[in-house]
């Protein structure tokens, strides 16, 4: 699933080419890509507005609308966002179509392309965000668009007693981060997935939460990472190379590239699987 560099790599996309420009038509394919709303309300929400801005919570997509409502897109596990001039093939699996006004005599279309359909596209008022998209009120902190350091991260960490893996996946604690960085963090904080979040002390907290700023930033700059079994790209069809600086994940069974003394372990508890090094995570 596309997280939150993922996500983040879309949405300045998004932001530079699609943002100014108006949606002439929209083509829906797929109800169920647009299930929370229907295709009614999708496609007249969409038709004849312009997006005046790209934003991002967690993994969660938000354009605001020059008609004072908003478009969430969600990639869940296989979604995908592309821009294309108008006539090139779209892909199998395009559900949604947005028709945009020409910009330097190019007409495009912005694609929203899902083989696996678990993702979605909502048009609604932000005034009703509570009611459409409850799980956005909910969300955590997003470590890069709101103020993010580790006395923020010991307020969501405060009573919880939990293994911290599942703590950092957890969206309503810090929005955005999956199962790729959340190995990642924990590697470079040298903390072990099972640690409980009470028993981490201030400088483990501090280390914590300069890794998940210093992770998601690097993977950021990196486009994001793709992996041999993902479906993501950016908005031009281009792979993130993130993964060529992935320290555990994916790489069971191998030497580890920080100590390089002891071999990465995968381990897979309540559903999740788990790259570590049993050296330098203790």
């Amino acid at each position: 699933m596309p997280e939150l560099p993922e996500v983040e790599t879309v949405r300045r996309g998004i932001e530079a080419k699609v943002v100014g420009r108006k949606i002439t038509s929209v083509e829906v394919g797929r109800d169920r890509s647009v299930r929370r709303v229907g295709r009614e309300a999708v496609i007249h929400g969409l038709t004849g507005v312009t997006i005046t801005s790209a934003r991002r919570r967690g993994k969660y997509l938000l354009c605001d609308l020059d008609s004072g409502e908003e478009m969430m897109i969600h990639l869940r596990m296989s979604g995908r966002v592309l821009v294309e001039p108008v006539g090139t093939k779209r892909p199998a699996h395009t559900h949604v179509v947005l028709s945009l006004s020409a910009r330097d005599g190019v007409s495009d279309e912005m694609w929203f392309v899902d083989p696996r359909t678990f993702g979605e596209v909502v048009v609604f008022d932000p005034v009703h965000t509570a009611q459409v998209l409850p799980e956005l009120i909910r969300l955590g902190v997003d470590p890069i668009c709101e103020h993010f350091d580790s006395t923020v991260l010991a307020d969501r960490l405060k009573g919880k007693r939990g293994a911290i893996k599942p703590l950092l996946l957890s969206q309503h604690v810090v929005a955005g981060i999956g199962n790729i960085y959340a190995d990642e963090i924990l590697h470079r904080a040298g903390l072990r997935w099972n640690r409980t979040a009470d028993s981490l002390t201030t400088p483990q907290v501090r280390r914590l939460a300069q890794f998940i700023s210093e992770v998601l930033t690097d993977a950021i700059a990196a486009g994001g990472s793709t992996l041999d079994d993902s479906q993501y790209v950016d908005i031009e069809g281009k792979t993130g190379s993130f993964q060529a600086e992935h320290r555990v994940y994916g790489r069971d069974g191998k030497r580890c590239v920080t100590c390089g003394k002891a071999d990465i372990v995968r381990v897979v508890a309540a559903g999740r699987s788990t790259a570590y090094c049993p050296r330098c995570q203790k």
